[in-house]
């Protein structure tokens, strides 16, 4: 490998920068709430970019790209979801969590808000919630891995096993060094970086690809034969399926502490229009990079031998055939900004659930601010290590992993998110048993029933949802002090907002 390649040259630079971001964040990190929450001081610009760039992890550029390259439009219902699912979030969750989580004697986490939401004495509900964190984000964690894997394996041309480490330590370094404040600026960097590669990409694989339109238009048609098809070789059932992705933002900690993290609910509007738009034109790049890449591989077979054996390695693909060295270089960072972004926040997510759910509550509750800002940098490291131990298979699929992840946050989580925020009558017992079931449907139907062809949210949300109602209803109404808390959030909300 030529290590003075532009291309490596210029995304070893990019790997410094962020870790000299961190190096930066890290003075500014001054207790724990810095560490986890950057103080709840994140603007409207950076509250939307660092959720938009959190949200869309490798999968974005590598799985998503590979769906469609293989199979046609018919996969690009999953990118209608989303989008359908981000933008409900940002109206119904963003600010009223925003607002709860601060009343709810300013919650640092999601289990940490659970637990004040309903006034759980027995820490039953933070304790399952912080459990379901580290299961699903170890898997999640290790998708992130396993893309930053595949980059690196395929810029340096080097082992796997070694890929993985290197990419793995590229993250690690800023958000041990920096925490919060590094990942959320690093991820408005990141969003851009992304965006430039999903924008630049697609647009030179059309013009690479000779011919007028009719002649594109055969190319794919040669390819795939119903590509352009949305309903192509697709059930009614597949289409929900896919749709159904949507329903998992509502349960996703690494985007729900953006919210958490904005310096106001005033911001949230303008965030909302930033990170759709943002994410609208990261999407169709997305699809359209895999869409294309569908034509310029038929018109140049004797360059699809990697494609071939893994799909979604299309982006890279396309990437280092298409540009110059030193354009290839940017759009590579682009793609480990993918990787970044959302590895870091799950990595620090794990982290404060840790030291803030486990540690200061049943080892050390007078722990200082310094002392657990540096257990929570243990945790990072403790989690990355078994992180990539789950991603050192390199037969494993990114988007495969993801799904898997995705859909245990969005049953165990999203229902009891929602409902916590809209229904006071909600009862602890009902918030444990819907959180647990959701979670649980989820494993089984993975392992039981994936030959349904129904993504295992659908069947976990709505169990989880009804369970909170049912078992809400049966038990006793919740005391005074709860009902007030939540009173007093939704008045403080419709006044800010």
């Amino acid at each position: 490998m030529n290590y003075a390649n532009p291309t490596v040259i210029t995304f070893v630079l990019y790997i410094a920068a962020m870790v000299c971001i961190g190096f930066y964040a890290y003075k500014a990190t001054t207790n724990f709430s810095d560490y986890i929450l950057g103080g709840r001081s994140l603007g409207a610009f950076v509250t939307a970019l660092s959720a938009g760039a959190s949200d869309m992890s490798g999968w974005l550029l590598m799985g998503l790209p590979g769906a469609i390259y293989l199979t046609g439009l018919s996969e690009a219902w999953i990118a209608i979801g989303l989008i359908i699912g981000a933008w409900l979030n940002w109206r119904l969750v963003a600010g009223r969590l925003r607002v709860h989580t601060e009343v709810q004697h300013n919650a640092l986490t999601l289990p940490d808000y659970f637990t004040n939401r309903f006034d759980d004495q027995s820490r039953i509900l933070r304790v399952s919630s912080a459990l379901i964190i580290l299961i699903f984000f170890s898997i999640y964690c290790a998708s992130g891995m396993v893309a930053g894997a595949r980059l690196f394996e395929t810029i340096f041309h080097m082992d796997y096993t070694l890929a993985l480490w290197l990419s793995a330590i590229a993250t690690i370094s800023y958000v041990c060094i920096g925490g919060f404040l590094a990942i959320s600026w690093t991820d408005t960097f990141q969003a851009a970086m992304m965006l430039f590669a999903l924008f630049l990409t697609p647009v030179f694989t059309y013009l690479a690809v000779t011919g007028n339109e009719q002649q594109f238009s055969a190319y794919i048609l040669a390819a795939r034969p119903h590509a352009f098809e949305m309903m192509s070789n697709i059930s009614v059932v597949a289409v929900i399926s896919a749709m159904a992705w949507g329903l998992g933002y509502f349960g996703q900690p690494h985007i729900l502490v953006r919210f958490m993290a904005a310096d106001s609910v005033k911001s949230i509007p303008a965030a909302r229009r930033i990170g759709m738009a943002w994410m609208i034109l990261c999407l169709l790049g997305a699809v359209g990079a895999g869409f294309f890449g569908i034509a310029f591989f038929q018109a140049h077979p004797e360059l699809s031998g990697a494609v071939n054996k893994n799909s979604e390695l299309i982006f890279m693909e396309l990437t280092q055939i298409l540009f110059n060295p030193w354009i290839a270089g940017i759009v590579m960072a682009g793609i480990l900004s993918a990787v970044m972004s959302t590895l870091s926040c799950q990595l620090l997510v794990c982290s404060s659930t840790l030291t803030e759910d486990f540690y200061k509550v049943f080892f050390r509750k007078n722990a200082s601010q310094k002392e657990l800002v540096w257990v929570g940098r243990g945790m990072v490291l403790a989690i990355s290590v078994f992180a990539i131990f789950l991603a050192s298979n390199p037969d494993s699929k990114v988007l495969g992993l993801v799904s898997y992840a995705w859909a245990g946050f969005g049953a165990a989580f999203g229902p009891l998110i929602l409902i916590s925020l809209f229904w006071k009558r909600m009862t602890l017992k009902g918030a444990v048993t819907g959180m647990i079931l959701g979670a649980i449907t989820v494993i089984l139907w993975k392992n039981l029933f994936a030959a349904t062809g129904i993504y295992e949210i659908i069947p976990g949300f709505v169990f989880s949802a009804i369970a909170i109602i049912v078992v809400s209803l049966l038990d006793k109404a919740p005391n005074a002090t709860v009902v007030e808390r939540f009173e007093q959030a939704d008045r403080r909300y419709h006044a800010e907002k």
